[in-house]
């Protein structure tokens, strides 16, 4: 790992804010993957744009996945910014916690998707979109809400570092 550095570099930004669009595409308009899976499980037939809607929440999933793999490579070949100086060590400790699951769950629902998907493992996909569906939005719940305490109570310099650098 390298010093870290002041703030995200510009690929590492794009890359957040990709994920950022495509993870919430598939949270907020998983209806046809779940419509397909429903009928699929019954023994019925999708149709054409049932099958169409489940595979654009697939490709998704698998765009979401390789940008984890890359945003997970650049973390460790260009560092991230420190936490900022006089941040309470629980909340320091609060932040890695939430970031080790962000990147668990970047590429646990992914490969979840993809076994239920393309293998037919149920109960995996079960916990794809219960559980694990659950969690996300709860880290970005969380992931927010601390974004903006830094920004509008603290006013540190935390989101800046991933907006304009």
């Amino acid at each position: 790992m390298v010093d870290a550095p002041s703030a995200f570099s510009l690929p590492q930004r794009f890359i957040h804010w990709g994920m950022v669009l495509l993870i919430g595409f598939n949270l907020l308009f998983a209806d046809g993957m779940s419509r397909w899976g429903h009928l699929v499980r019954r023994g019925e037939t999708p149709t054409a744009d049932q099958v169409a809607s489940a595979n654009i929440h697939a490709y998704v999933g698998i765009a979401i996945l390789g940008l984890a793999a890359l945003r997970l490579m650049l973390r460790l070949v260009q560092g991230a910014p420190e936490e900022p100086p006089g941040e309470p060590p629980l909340l320091k400790l609060a932040s890695k916690v939430s970031h080790v699951a962000f990147y668990a769950l970047f590429f646990a629902m992914p490969l979840s998707g993809i076994a239920a998907y393309y293998f037919g493992a149920q109960a995996v996909g079960s916990i794809h979109s219960g559980p694990l569906k659950m969690l996300m939005w709860v880290l970005i719940g969380i992931h927010v809400a601390a974004a903006l305490l830094h920004q509008f109570y603290w006013r540190t310099d935390v989101m800046k570092r991933m907006t304009t650098g």
